[in-house]
C-alpha cells in the first residue's frame, strides 16, 4: 500500500469506527439480519458498487471489476450475525437489542469487508473481479448454506474464496493461517432418558431413576474420546445443558432428564465413531436401568479444511502488510467451528485469523458479554484484504 492510499485509509477510519459502533449496537441474530445487511447494501451502492441483496436471505454481494485486464475471479467473505447473549461492555455503543450483542466481532468483520471495498473502488487497480460477500447466520443458523442453495457461485463465480476471523488472544497486527484441517466440524446433541419418576423419599425403589442414569452417561460419554477415537486423533465431546426436575419439588424424581452439549472432529470417521458410540452407550444404560433413550444428533458443516495454494497466498497477503516476524502459516488446528467451510468444500480457498488483542482493549474472548472488536484492527483487515487482491489479481495500491 503506496503513502496515498495510507492516507486515504485512514481518512476513512472514522466513518469505518462509526459503521462497525452502529453495527455492534444493533445486532441480529443469524437469519434476522435485515437491518444488517440493508446497512451494508446502503453503504456499498452509496459508494458505487454493483450490489444484489437477498442472496439465502439476507446475504448481500458487491461486485467491482478491476480496471487492468484478467479475467480470474475472487470471493471475500465476512459474516453480519450476532449471538444470544446479554451484554455487559457498559460502552456507549452496546447492544440496544436485549440479549442479544456482538460477542465474536461480526460486527468487526463486517466493517473491515466493507473498508476493503470502498478502498478498491476508488482505486481498481487489478485484473479481474472481486465478489464482497457479506453472509448471514454464520452461528449455527445455516447462512453458508443457504447462500450456496441461493447459487452463489453460480450467480457470482469465483476460482477461489477467502475468509477472515478476528482472535482476541493474538497480538494486534499479527495474522496465522492454518493449512489443511484448521478448524472441526461442530456437532450439537441432545439425549432425552424417560423412566417412570416417583417419590424420592418413600418409595425410590419402585422408580426408574433417570437421574443417576444421566449421572452414569455424563460420564460414561467422556471415554468415547479417550477409548474409541485414535490418540492421535482430534476430538472434543462436551455437556452444555442438563435439564430435568423441579427446585419446587426437590423430593420427586423426575420421569425424564434432557443432557445437551457439543461433538467437535476433524474428520468424518471420528465424526462417525462419537455419534455411533453415544448412541450405543445411551441405549445401554437406559436399558439396565428400565429406561429408554432417545439420542438427536445434528451435524452442523463440515471440518474447515484451508487449501494449500490460497493459504500460501493469503499467508504472503499478510505478511507483505505486516511482516514475516508478525505473520504464520503455522497457527494449528483449533476446535471451534465455522460454516465457511462450506464454501471452501465448494471452491477453493482459505480461512486466516488476525490478532486483535492480547492484553489490549479487545483482549477478552469471544463468546463473553464482555468482549468489544478493538477498533485498531480495522485498517490492518482493509489493507489485508487489499494485499489479498493484489496477490491473486494484481497491483492494489503500488
Amino acid at each position: 500500500m503506496n503513502d496515498a492510499a495510507k492516507a486515504r485509509l485512514d481518512a476513512l477510519q472514522p466513518d469505518l469506527v462509526s459503521i462497525r459502533r452502529d453495527i455492534h449496537a444493533h445486532p441480529e441474530m443469524g437469519m434476522e439480519e435485515a437491518r444488517t445487511s440493508a446497512l451494508v447494501a446502503r453503504t456499498l451502492r452509496g459508494w458505487g458498487l454493483d450490489v444484489t441483496e437477498g442472496v439465502g436471505k439476507f446475504g448481500v454481494v458487491a461486485t467491482l471489476k478491476g480496471r487492468q485486464p484478467g479475467q480470474r475471479a475472487i470471493g471475500l467473505r465476512a459474516d453480519m450475525d450476532a449471538l444470544s447473549i446479554t451484554e455487559a461492555t457498559g460502552l456507549p455503543h452496546a447492544s440496544t437489542n436485549p440479549g442479544v450483542m456482538h460477542a465474536c466481532g461480526h460486527d468487526g468483520h463486517t466493517t473491515m469487508l466493507l473498508g476493503a471495498a470502498r478502498m478498491l473502488k476508488d482505486d481498481p487497480d487489478f485484473g479481474g473481479t472481486v465478489h464482497f460477500i457479506f453472509q448471514p447466520a454464520e452461528e449455527g443458523r445455516g447462512g453458508a448454506k443457504a447462500m450456496l442453495d441461493d447459487g452463489l457461485f453460480e450467480r457470482f463465480p469465483v476460482d477461489a474464496v477467502y475468509g477472515l476471523h478476528n482472535k482476541p488472544n493474538r497480538p494486534l497486527g499479527t495474522f496465522a493461517i492454518q493449512p489443511g484441517p484448521a478448524m472441526a466440524a461442530g456437532d450439537r446433541w441432545v439425549v432425552t432418558f424417560r423412566g417412570t419418576g416417583g417419590h424420592g423419599g418413600s418409595t425410590p425403589h419402585m422408580a426408574t431413576d433417570v437421574t443417576v442414569l444421566t449421572a452414569q452417561f455424563i460420564l460414561a460419554v467422556q471415554t468415547i474420546v479417550s477409548r474409541n477415537v485414535a490418540a492421535i486423533d482430534a476430538a472434543v465431546i462436551s455437556v452444555g445443558a442438563i435439564h430435568g426436575g423441579s427446585m419446587a419439588s426437590t423430593n420427586v424424581m423426575p420421569a425424564e432428564m434432557v443432557i445437551g452439549g457439543t461433538a467437535r472432529s476433524f474428520t468424518e470417521a471420528v465424526r462417525d465413531t462419537m455419534e455411533t458410540r453415544m448412541r450405543e452407550i445411551a441405549a445401554g444404560l437406559a436399558a439396565t436401568f428400565g429406561c429408554t433413550a432417545e439420542v438427536e444428533y445434528r451435524r452442523r458443516g463440515t471440518a474447515l479444511v484451508n487449501h494449500a495454494e490460497q493459504s500460501a497466498i493469503a499467508l504472503r497477503a499478510a505478511t507483505a502488510v505486516v511482516g514475516a516476524d508478525h505473520s504464520t502459516g503455522q497457527a494449528g488446528p483449533v476446535t471451534g467451528g465455522e460454516d465457511f467451510s462450506l464454501m471452501l468444500q465448494a471452491r477453493p480457498g482459505a480461512f486466516m485469523f488476525m490478532g486483535i488483542g492480547a492484553g489490549g482493549p479487545s483482549s477478552e474472548g469471544l463468546h463473553t458479554p464482555t468482549y468489544d472488536f478493538n477498533d485498531d484492527a480495522i485498517p490492518l483487515g482493509v489493507a489485508y484484504w487489499m494485499s489479498l487482491v493484489r496477490q491473486e489479481l494484481g497491483s492494489v495500491g503500488d
